[in-house]
């Protein structure tokens, strides 16, 4: 598998009433790969991983794993609570045809950097390559350079998505293991800024939204091409800031149904946008989606 270019974090389509939209679903993920993105991620936190059951991911993973049909490569979120489940998950995701895993945190404890090590090490032992989702601002467990240090002899271990939101941390990364881990970008509006010290891809939200138009974006800042790069990063920015929100779920779906239709159900505890906040969040969209018309 080569890691780099865009991974979109792939929404879970939803009918009204809850249920797996995995026509949809597949729908979404071809549209994406005709944008020109270079994998996709089902099933990260956007994909509403901790409100789907065992037996739905599976299907999400069967699904995806169709629609994708060997043109990118397919990686699953895992997300559990014990280490045993987890590496039973990667087990599983392995045989369902991932061929690689964003690998959270244990989601029920706040692990110290001894207990990380061993957290990671073990689902490691699942077979697949792994990304480490280090986003320490919402799971409070910071996979730092220190950490990264226990795990550097782990070859299953291959790629970091940098979610700190502190962007001295992709130097910090570089200084400490050169080339050891392909560094891709977590947020969406710090894109242009990790490109230029040097990020190998981008887990992006929004590309969900607006395919072609992310892929030529970091197409040109890793080309160092920034007089292109630079006009459309100002443009669609106030829509990337959308998927540093802790409602990224509705606001990224919301985008998706604005600029192409597609459904915007989400699952409880989530609810549907609704009075002030819809209306500023739809002005965000739909202006993006007018000046992007206009260049």
């Amino acid at each position: 598998m080569t890691w780099s270019g865009v991974f979109p974090a792939a929404t879970t389509k939803m009918t009204a009433s809850g249920e797996l939209d995995l026509a949809a679903m597949q729908l979404s993920i071809e549209r994406l790969m005709k944008g020109g993105v270079s994998g996709v991620i089902v099933l990260p936190m956007l994909g509403e991983n901790a409100a789907l059951t065992q037996a739905e991911k599976d299907k999400v993973v069967r699904a995806a794993k169709e629609a994708v049909a060997g043109k990118v490569p397919l990686l699953s979120g895992l997300a559990e609570l014990s280490t045993a489940d987890a590496i039973a998950a990667a087990k599983n995701y392995r045989k369902l045809g991932a061929e690689g895993l964003m690998v959270f945190p244990s989601l029920a404890y706040r692990t110290d950097r001894r207990e990380t090590i061993a957290w990671y090490k073990a689902v490691a032992t699942g077979g697949l390559p792994i990304m480490i989702y280090n986003n320490p601002i919402a799971y409070k467990v910071d996979v730092d350079v220190p950490t990264l240090e226990g795990l550097a002899e782990v070859p299953e271990i291959v790629a970091v998505k940098e979610e700190t939101g502190d962007i001295r941390r992709v130097t910090d990364l570089y200084n400490a293991f050169g080339d050891r881990f392909d560094i891709f970008c977590g947020v969406d509006d710090l894109i242009l800024e990790s490109l230029a010290l040097g990020v190998v891809g981008w887990v992006s939200g929004m590309t969900n939204a607006w395919p072609s138009e992310c892929v030529k974006l970091f197409n040109a800042a890793r080309a160092g091409n920034f007089k292109a790069a630079l006009p459309l990063y100002r443009l669609m920015t106030p829509a990337f800031h959308l998927d540093t929100d802790v409602k990224l779920v509705q606001y990224i779906k919301f985008a998706e149904h604005l600029v192409y239709g597609a459904p915007e159900h989400i699952r409880p505890p989530r609810l549907p946008l609704e009075g002030e906040e819809r209306a500023r969040v739809e002005a965000v969209i739909l202006k993006t989606i007018a000046d992007l018309k206009r260049v």
